[in-house]
């Protein structure tokens, strides 16, 4: 059977990484093959000038830091194809949708959330995308928040926003949206549940690995 590809989304500081490390930890527990991915991957050339950007030592202007972004995201899409059809799964800490949705909430009016998906048509497309709900007001009181240039209030209004017009979408089967105000163990109970259903649905019915298409 081939592997899966299962994604976590969500506002910054929703609990993400730690959700992403606890069902890997659970999957290889099973004796599933795991490889963990989180984009941007900062550890290429692309992703370093990525890195400096979000650390607010470069510039970039809004549709040439978006390419990067996906440029990022296609650096890796051969290997993630290889390896789901090898049998291993892949859980990726964000992926394509952050990246259509922070750019399109710039607000930038040449740059909207159709333009900013045309460059991941052709990606892989997740068997789950796992979406990790928290107010932008208590995703701000959590450590860490602040530290990076997408993580202030307004930015963060206006991603959720724009998360709810993708859930809506052509693409609103791929998400399943778990509350994550809860405690850590509460919040990983109802991922497993998740994941698990989505991985048996795969397996179940034989469905084959997918692609972003044109809206």
């Amino acid at each position: 059977m081939r592997g899966k590809l299962i994604v976590f989304e969500g506002l910054d500081r929703a609990g993400k990484s730690t959700q992403c490390e606890r069902l890997v930890e659970s999957l290889r527990s099973e004796g599933h093959r795991v490889r963990h991915m989180r984009f941007p991957d900062r550890s290429t050339p692309i992703g370093q000038m990525i890195n400096d950007y979000l650390k607010g030592q470069s510039e970039q202007e809004d549709h040439v830091i978006h390419l990067l972004f996906s440029a990022n995201r296609w650096e890796a899409a051969t290997s993630i194809r290889a390896d789901i059809e090898a049998g291993t799964t892949i859980v990726i800490d964000r992926y394509y949708y952050s990246g259509c949705v922070y750019s399109a909430a710039k607000n930038n009016p040449i740059l909207n959330l159709e333009w900013a998906r045309h460059p991941e048509e052709g990606l892989p497309r997740p068997d789950i995308c796992i979406f990790l709900d928290i107010s932008p007001a208590d995703a701000a009181k959590r450590g860490g928040f602040g530290g990076e240039k997408y993580e202030n209030q307004q930015m963060q209004d206006r991603v959720r926003q724009l998360f709810s017009q993708l859930q809506s979408s052509s693409e609103k089967d791929d998400f399943a949206t778990i509350d994550a105000g809860g405690s850590l163990d509460e919040v990983q109970l109802n991922v497993l549940q998740v994941a698990w259903r989505a991985i048996e649905r795969v397996d179940a019915e034989g469905l084959p690995l997918r692609f972003v298409q044109p809206w």
